[in-house]
């Protein structure tokens, strides 16, 4: 973990309780880890459930992966030392998300299971969804849009996750979601329905 620089800071702390939010927002602020391979259907996922959400007067948000790296990430690469250090900011960002109320969903490859681990760890006991978009390397690359895993068969993409980069899968996810066989419907309906019997909304 990245080592604390800043001196003579401290933790200040608003009127505001989590009960208070959850009380306004009328749900439980959750982090939803989708990992998976580059086309298994994380962003596609991710944004029906943020519309699901959404549609029945819930708050969500989306941090996506390509997203973030326009951005916040922008001056990361894709060594290993790099995508931990991703990983870990989003981490951090999910956690500021979660403590507001908000039910955040990531949309991240996230290959190292250590790295999710870690994220897992900055979140309280509930708040950490790890879901697993489990998909076999042969269908992701049918899907392949942007020609990605092409490029990395043949050595123009370096460090690609699956083909020249490693994918650690999740041992223990509190979800997996096989996307060659279900759909994004099925998907998404399985999900919400574990944010509905767990008890971080109500429909």
């Amino acid at each position: 973990m990245t080592v604390q620089k800043a001196t003579n800071i401290k933790w200040h702390h608003g009127k505001i309780t989590k009960d208070d939010r959850i009380k306004l927002l009328r749900q439980k602020g959750v982090t939803i880890w989708l990992t998976g391979l580059s086309g298994s259907g994380k962003s596609t996922i991710a944004v029906e459930i943020e519309h699901a959400l959404i549609e029945n007067k819930h708050q969500a948000y989306i941090l996506d992966g390509d997203n973030i790296r326009h951005g916040l990430n922008k001056n990361l690469g894709f060594s290993p030392e790099d995508r931990t250090e991703n990983i870990r900011r989003i981490g951090e960002v999910a956690k500021l998300f979660t403590d507001a109320n908000i039910i955040t969903i990531t949309a991240f490859i996230s290959p190292y299971r250590q790295d999710r681990d870690n994220v897992r760890k900055l979140l309280k006991d509930g708040e950490f969804v790890e879901v697993y978009i489990k998909c076999p390397i042969d269908v992701c690359e049918q899907r392949d849009t942007k020609g990605l895993y092409k490029k990395a068969r043949a050595g123009e993409v370096k460090e690609f996750t699956g083909i020249s980069a490693p994918y650690e899968e999740p041992l223990n996810p509190e979800l997996t979601i096989d996307t060659s066989t279900m759909t994004v419907d099925e998907s998404t309906r399985a999900i919400v329905q574990y944010l509905e019997q767990k008890g971080y909304v109500k429909f």
